[in-house]
This record gives C-alpha cells, structure tokens and sequence, in this order.
C-alpha cells in the first residue's frame, strides 16, 4: 500500500505541472458556462415568443393563453454533459496514455522497476492519482455550473437542485475514471507507444460517436426538431399504438445505443438532472429506481477497466520494446 501512495504521489506532482490539466479544466469550464449561456438564452426567446402571443390573443379577445414556459434549471446543464461525455472521455483517454507514455519517454520507468515494489504498485499508483485529478476537476465544474446558472442563467437552486448536481458529477467522476483505467491498459499493452494512443482514440470513437450515432439516427422521433410525432401532432397514445408494431427495431435500435458506456452516462444524467422530461421534477427514488441498470452497467464497467489496468500493468509488459 505504501507503494501505491508513493506512486500516486509522483502522479499528481506530474499532474499537477502538466500544462494539459490545467488546458482540460479551462476548456470544460468555459464549455459549461457557454452551454447554460446558451440554454438560458434560448429560454429568453421562447418567453419573449409566448410573451407576444398571449398580447396578441389579448388584443383579440381570443380567450386564455396557455402556461407560460417554465425554466428548470437544471436543464441548463445539458450541452455541459454533453461536453463531458464527449470530450471529458477524449481528455481522459490522453491523461491515461500520459501516465504510461511519460515514463518511458523520460527514461523514468526502468529506475521504477530497480525498486522492490509490490505488483500493483505502479498501476495502483496512477489509477489512484487519476482518481485524484479527475475528482479535483468534476468538483470544480459542479461549482463552476451551480454559480453559472445562479449567475448568468438567472435561476436560483434548491438544496434538492444541489444533491441532483453532486450525484450527476458522481457518475461523471465514474465515467471519467473509466476512460482513464482503459487507455493505461491499452497502452501497456501496445508495442509501440502511438498504438496505445491511436487504439484508445479509435475505441472512443466507436463507443462515445459512432455507435450512438448510428441509435439516434435510426430512432425516427429523433429526425425533426421537436419530434416527428410531435410536429404531426400525433397523441402520446397514438404514438405508443404506431410504435408497438415496430417493437423489433426499436429493441435493435435501443440494444445499438446501449452497447456505448456513453449512452449509459448520458441516460442515468439526464434522469437526476431532470433534462429527460419523464424524470422532471420527480423524486430522486423514483428516478433511482428506473435507472438502476445503467447505473450497475456504469459501476462494473469502471471496475472492469480498473482491474483490466491492474492485470495489464505486469513488469514484463512495461519492458517489452
């Protein structure tokens, strides 16, 4: 165990005067403040719109207007996870490939191997320094998004707002950490450094753009802005009836979008956040409760990557040329 901290030490010393972190906290950052900049704005133009339609019927006499729209806060934090998902996961791919890359570059790995040091040390070591670093970077995003939308997203929170944006960053912290144990691993493993790196970019690209990608693409409501049933005009149960014989393919449509750990990170934030509708505003038990699976596929996933790094990471691996 001392080993382990020992490593995870040098870890966040080189982290910590690695110019890439501080480039990843200040691109997310400004990603976050640009994302409910852009969403609280465009809740501006549809009040505005809705303002001029409810003096329009006024003029006319025409009757009373429906609800205004309403502004959930949390909402705001949509295209913020979106980045996260995307590309939180590249940068995680790169900081993982770093942690192996660099010592080999600098001639640092063979003096680390003259020690006696316990098998999982090493791996151990920067698996727990990332966990560090990525812990210390989700929490500056939470704060940065709660003071964000309290500020320029002209919305206030709520203490349950607040425990829904921690656990939301909990699962981002989760996800993270999963990129970050699965590109030390792959690097290990590769002969040659730049294949590390180029396998981890294309396992990202599959599973974080291409398969997702191919899911919304044949999901068909998800071809007209608005919603296909929804600019037809077609009622909730009218949709479920057309959608009924189609079962099939959107049980293969479904099976595509959830084969991606992404799609798994994306549903379970979008739940607790509140930005898919049917888990707005309601009880965290309830959202808990029907998202549970992807939260365990998640969960073991990490788990998986984390102990795939451990196993990779062997003497005879980090040596071979």
């Amino acid at each position: 165990m001392t080993d382990v901290l020992t490593f995870s030490s040098k870890e966040l010393l080189d982290l910590r005067r690695d110019p890439l972190l501080i480039i990843l906290i200040g691109f997310l950052s400004v990603a976050v403040v640009i994302s409910v900049l852009v969403g609280a704005a465009d809740f501006r133009i549809q009040l505005d719109a809705y303002n001029q339609y409810a003096q329009q019927l006024a003029n006319s006499g025409s009757g009373t207007p429906a609800a205004p729209p309403q502004l959930f806060p949390l909402q705001l934090l949509r295209g913020g996870v979106e980045y996260i998902e995307i590309l939180g996961a590249l940068f995680a791919v790169v900081l993982g490939y770093g942690t192996v890359a660099k010592e080999k570059h600098r001639g640092t790995l063979q003096l680390m191997l003259t020690r006696p040091i316990g098998r999982f040390a090493i791996a151990g070591g920067k698996l727990l320094g990332l966990s560090v670093v990525w812990l210390v970077v989700v929490a500056f995003l939470t704060v940065v998004s709660i003071i964000t939308i309290s500020t320029v997203g002209g919305a206030s929170l709520t203490w349950h707002d607040l425990i829904r944006v921690v656990i939301a960053a909990m699962l981002a912290w989760v996800y993270l950490m999963f990129w970050s144990a699965l590109a030390i691993a792959l690097t290990v493993l590769s002969r040659q450094l730049s294949t590390g790196l180029i396998v981890g970019l294309v396992v990202w690209l599959v599973i974080v753009l291409i398969l997702p990608q191919i899911g919304d693409t044949m999901d068909p409501d998800n071809q007209v802005p608005g919603g296909l049933f929804a600019s037809l005009q077609i009622k909730k149960a009218d949709e479920l009836a057309v959608m009924a014989h189609f079962t099939w393919f959107d049980d293969i449509r479904n099976g595509i979008e959830v084969s991606s750990i992404e799609k798994h990170f994306e549903r379970l934030t979008f739940g607790f956040l509140g930005i898919k509708e049917q888990y707005n505003q309601q009880p965290l038990a309830y959202i808990w409760g029907d998202l549970f699976p992807y939260a365990i596929t998640l969960a073991v996933a990490t788990l998986a990557s984390a102990f795939f790094a451990l196993v990779a990471t062997t003497r005879r691996m980090l040596q071979r040329k």
